[in-house]
């Protein structure tokens, strides 16, 4: 009987491309996973095949020459960049004698690591229960059903059997719980709705910067590093906007190709957050040059959670890798399609603050009121909404405010209208068109 080799940190990666010559972005790519996860990496196998082999993913030949590095230099662990299914794995462990990952179980290990709340470490645990249930097969060959006798009857399980019940009362465990998690979130969610306080999430690619910009944004110190998933768990900061009383930012796992199924799923309750969000902006590696390619990737993602309809402004980042100057792109439309700026450096911030006040200010005038004594509740609904920019109160008792109102507030309030300026989405356009020339 052959038993699991113990896990290990010397790894071997290899990067198999069928039909196709290996990406060398996509090979750098697992380097960097490979990297994030603490392996000391030996060596980088690339290999191209016309489709794949149904017992080993590889060709028998490629597989002898792989066994005899692995004795050769001593190494533990195999990774490989593609899916192995649970028979491939066990037969590759088999005939190189030495653990072996798959990409989904190296994402996942990198998500056990990162994992630091309650809500992350289930979400975590649950992906990787869901893995591995599929991967008991013949875990335990050597416990066959018990047999008959004094001493010797019992349940009639296997092991086999045994773990994976108990494995399904686990995940069963684990899915109360989330939902529970998820439901105050919701709670909490609901509680912004009914002040309406704006919402902004960050998405991007994995290692695209958005910790960076995030804490630059809200003085904060979420960890930021430069490696894959750096950020598992979701933050909420309030962010200040000139004109706004509150705003809030949030700070959201990033993406990447192939993310399995399983993991966006177990992640849902942080994942609505963006689903939940008045704007994303999505932030992009200006400095990478596969960058068009991760911003389809993120939005393959967005259309999973059924976020793709939620307004986006691009945030090209890293522009002090490329030795660009901040600057904003307008559209046909007249509308902000890009922002370019150095969350590292704070450059361009100025413009990012800029394009999210006209947003939030789209479909809202500000305008002098003067609200006699007996409307306390007109004064009231103002402060409900965040609308206040300045407030006196006169000698003869009236309250002079000026506010942003929503079209959809300004009949409440047309009666007691002293001045009425341009709309503010007119003014910060025009300022914004100014700044990018």
């Amino acid at each position: 009987m052959f038993e699991r080799p113990k896990s290990g940190e010397s790894a071997l990666l290899v990067h198999p491309a069928f039909g196709r010559s290996p990406d060398p972005a996509d090979t750098e790519e697992f380097r960097l996973l490979a990297k994030s996860a603490g392996a000391d990496i030996v060596d980088i196998v690339l290999y191209s095949r016309a489709k794949p082999e149904s017992r080993f993913l590889i060709g028998g030949g490629k597989l002898e020459e792989l066994a005899e590095q692995v004795e050769a230099e001593g190494i533990e662990l195999l990774l490989f960049n593609h899916a192995l299914s649970p028979s491939q794995e066990r037969n590759i462990e088999s005939a190189c004698h030495c653990r072996v990952l798959d990409r989904t179980g190296l994402i996942l290990d990198i998500f056990a690591q990162r994992a630091r709340s309650y809500e992350g470490k289930l979400q975590v645990e649950l992906a990787q229960l869901r893995y591995i249930s599929t991967r008991l097969v013949r875990g335990w060959t050597h416990l066959e059903r018990q047999k008959g006798g004094i001493g010797m009857r019992g349940p009639g399980e296997t092991q086999l059997e045994t773990d994976r019940r108990l494995l399904a009362v686990r995940v069963k465990s684990l899915e109360k719980r989330l939902a529970k998690v998820r439901s105050q979130r919701n709670q909490g969610r609901q509680a912004r709705r009914k002040k309406p306080i704006p919402t902004v999430a960050l998405v991007g690619y994995t290692n695209a910067g958005k910790s960076t910009l995030f804490n630059t944004l809200t003085d904060s110190k979420v960890y930021q590093a430069d490696q894959l998933f750096a950020t598992l768990d979701p933050t909420l900061r309030r962010l200040q906007l000139e004109g706004f009383d509150q705003i809030i930012l949030a700070d959201t796992v990033g993406f990447i190709q192939d993310l399995p199924h399983d993991l966006v799923e177990a992640f849902h309750a942080t994942l609505q957050e963006t689903v939940e969000a008045d704007l994303l902006l999505h932030v992009v590696d200006a400095s990478n040059p596969q960058r068009n390619e991760h911003i389809r990737e993120v939005n393959t993602v967005l259309e999973m959670i059924n976020a793709e309809s939620c307004p986006q402004i691009l945030v090209y980042n890293k522009i002090d890798q490329i030795n660009q100057m901040p600057h904003i792109d307008i559209g046909d439309d007249n509308r902000i399609n890009r922002i370019w700026v150095s969350a590292l450096e704070s450059d361009g911030l100025p413009l990012l603050h800029s394009a999210m006040v006209q947003f939030f200010s789209e479909g809202h005038k500000i305008v002098s009121l003067q609200l006699p004594p007996a409307q306390g509740d007109l004064r009231a609904l103002l402060h409900e909404h965040h609308s206040i920019l300045e407030e006196a109160f006169d000698p003869e008792g009236f309250w002079q405010i000026k506010a942003r109102i929503s079209v959809e507030l300004m009949s409440s309030f047309k009666d007691y209208l002293v001045e009425q300026t341009t709309t503010e989405h007119e003014q910060e356009n025009a300022e914004i068109l100014l700044k990018s020339e």
